[in-house]
């Protein structure tokens, strides 16, 4: 799938970050914060780092740090500043203040790039919601940005946004907040609606989990483009962070009659918003649902073990992390090139941009979401067709004799269908 490709300015930006020594990795986060900046259309000119052992509570920075800052921000002509954690309202007035620039949150960053990446009403309501929320405490000092700030529109547009009362605007913001909230709840409805409609099919349901840009929509798309039902419905796949928000679901079908449906979902990243988490708690649950999760892990990034404890904690988070995984270490030819594909248990290296171990994920899959199937017979009467071609469909049929007395089918099917259509069961 092509993305548009839109002009966009980029804006000039110093990046400030303080390592208290708590950071696991800081210079990866720094880096992360980069890449982030990046990903939001942005020009990093400048990297200010402090260490301390703890954040100024008023300007997170030290205060000797903030004229240094400011200083430096008008050599490098950033526009905006840039820091890599989450700020207090009180910081981020103050800072604002004494900067005389925009000052931006690491927070605040993500929801810029979610509300770029949106393209699907759900997604623009998702974001808005979030990005509301993320404002609501942090009016005063941040009101000449509110209308950049402000989203998709609806109450909040952008004629005078930033000049009303501190009140007004409060007041704007909540009733904006309930109205999306109850579009979101029609929205979730409809896809609670069609995830029902796949469970009573009996399909087995997988999702493509993992941190952001490891490689789930290449995954989707081959596999899409090898065995989907329609082969053309790919998603948006680019090497940049959260390349796709949209949650998209398609049919994998091999011709062996053990189909399974496999979603692929929003990337994660260390110190995700919960206001974002929140927001997309109905597009997330499409992990929360699944059978079996596919972890997908850019085998190539040094940094993939932490990425994994992220994604670990992040299916904690959301309730799904007893569901079965398989791990893909993928990428893993810019590393280890020999003997790929390698399965191993639950594990596979592979590289999907290269189209090796599509084949063997596949089999992996079909494996463990079909490892509860038992093979029965049945004998089915001619006046109750519907569940011949409901084993036809569904199950795979090992053998099928026509009798005076009905249809004698040996077929592999789930333990649920077996329980099903007990009645038909030849003992």
């Amino acid at each position: 799938m092509r993305e548009e490709v839109e002009e966009i300015s980029m804006t000039k930006v110093l990046l400030v970050g303080v390592d208290t020594g708590e950071e696991p990795d800081f210079e990866h986060s720094m880096e992360e914060l980069k890449s982030l900046a990046e990903a939001a259309y942005k020009e990093v000119t400048g990297i200010i780092v402090q260490r301390m052992e703890a954040v100024n509570k008023a300007f997170y920075i030290g205060t000797g740090k903030v004229a240094e800052v400011k200083e430096y921000a008008a050599v490098c002509e950033a526009e905006e500043v840039i820091f890599d954690n989450a700020l207090s309202p009180s910081q981020i007035r103050n800072l604002a203040e004494e900067l005389d620039l925009p000052v931006i949150d690491r927070t605040n960053l993500i929801l810029d790039i979610f509300s770029l990446r949106a393209k699907t009403r759900e997604a623009k309501l998702q974001v808005e919601t979030a990005k509301l929320q993320y404002m609501l405490p942090r009016l005063i000092g941040m009101r000449e940005n509110l209308s950049r700030q402000g989203g998709t529109g609806g109450s909040m547009s952008n004629k005078g946004a930033g000049e009303t009362k501190l009140e007004l605007d409060r007041r704007k913001i909540e009733h904006r907040i309930s109205e999306l909230k109850k579009e979101l709840e029609e929205v979730a409805a409809n896809r609670d609606t069609m995830r029902k409609k796949r469970d009573r099919s009996g399909v087995p349901q997988v999702a493509l989990v993992g941190y952001t840009n490891a490689g789930k929509s290449t995954i989707m798309n081959r596999l899409v483009s090898l065995y989907g039902e329609n082969r053309e419905k790919t998603v948006l796949e680019k090497d940049m962070l959260f390349a796709t928000l949209d949650t998209s679901v398609r049919l994998i079908h091999s011709g062996d009659h053990k189909p399974f449906f496999l979603s692929d979902t929003v990337g994660f990243i260390d110190k995700l918003p919960h206001g974002l988490v929140k927001a997309f708690r109905s597009t997330l649950d499409e992990v929360r649902y699944a059978d079996l999760l596919i972890q997908v892990v850019d085998f190539s990034d040094e940094h993939h073990k932490q990425h994994m404890e992220v994604t670990a904690q992040t299916l904690r988070e959301l309730g799904a992390g007893d569901i079965p995984q398989i791990i893909v270490y993928n990428k893993a030819d810019l590393c280890a090139p020999e003997n790929l594909p390698r399965c191993m248990e639950d594990k596979i290296f592979m590289a999907a941009g290269q189209g090796i171990g599509l084949e063997e994920l596949l089999r992996m899959i079909k494996n463990v979401v079909y490892a509860q199937y038992v093979e029965t017979e049945f004998l089915i009467p001619y006046e109750d067709g519907r569940v011949v071609s409901y084993f036809m469909d569904h199950t795979t049929v090992k053998e099928q004799e026509y009798r005076e007395d009905g249809v004698r089918i040996r077929t592999e099917c789930s333990k649920k269908d077996a329980e099903k259509f007990r009645t038909y069961v030849i003992s």
